[in-house]
């Protein structure tokens, strides 16, 4: 039996590819092109049947170092806690007022493209700051 080596994280949501951009800003991820015989995502999408139009979308470290970001409709909005969420590591090496220094500035960025500030933990004697937040459809996320 193998080991995995590639995963990807896949994201429920109400608008696949306005999420996907947002993602491909928050990480430096880039879409993929659109599939072989379309000049554009908007031509393919053109073939598909009414309901499946822009029924998912995708983004990809372009590294190829971290997952794959996949994002898929569903028709029901989001109701509860993630159970799992993604950590920007924006503070990763850095301590005290250096690391909140550097996870502030990226919490400014964010929020200018849509995310959401719900509060800054502060350093305590066991656990650095972080910065919960929220993505452009509510998905919890945090700069770490």
């Amino acid at each position: 039996m193998s080991a995995i080596k590639k995963f990807q994280v896949t994201f429920d949501c109400a608008e696949p590819e306005r999420l996907a951009r947002f993602w491909c800003e928050v990480l430096g991820y880039v879409m993929p092109p659109p599939p072989e015989g379309f000049t554009t995502w908007d031509d393919f999408n053109r073939t598909l049947p009414p309901e499946k139009r822009g029924s998912w979308s995708a983004c990809s470290d372009p590294s190829g170092a971290g997952p794959r970001l996949y994002f898929q409709r569903v028709p029901e909005g989001k109701v509860v806690k993630n159970r799992v969420h993604l950590d920007v590591r924006a503070g990763t090496g850095l301590v005290g007022d250096e690391r909140l220094a550097a996870l502030e500035a990226e919490c400014a960025r964010l929020v200018a493209l849509g995310a959401t500030h719900v509060r800054t933990l502060y350093a305590d004697e066991e656990n650095e700051s972080c910065i919960p937040m929220l993505d452009i459809e509510g998905n919890e996320f945090c700069i770490d």
